[in-house]
């Protein structure tokens, strides 16, 4: 059951853009969620990943010099 629970876990991740840096760390950890791009500003690519992505958006949330980015569980 808690296999299932896991699973169905919905995560939203959202940016502070007025607080981002675009130093790009999360995007080193977490590139199918987050992308920097050629302009310069951090795009986020996916607003709802999946439940296997979710470790690595909690080690970009944490990484963020800025504080930046949230995540709503």
């Amino acid at each position: 059951m808690a296999s299932l629970r896991t699973s169905l876990s919905v995560m939203k991740v959202s940016v502070n853009f007025d607080v981002c840096a675009s130093t790009g760390a999360c995007t080193q950890v977490c590139p199918e969620v987050f992308e920097l791009r050629s302009d310069g500003y951090l795009y986020i690519l996916n607003e709802s990943p999946p439940p296997e992505l979710h470790d690595t958006v909690i080690e970009a949330e944490e990484l963020c010099p800025t504080g930046a980015i949230t995540i709503e569980q």
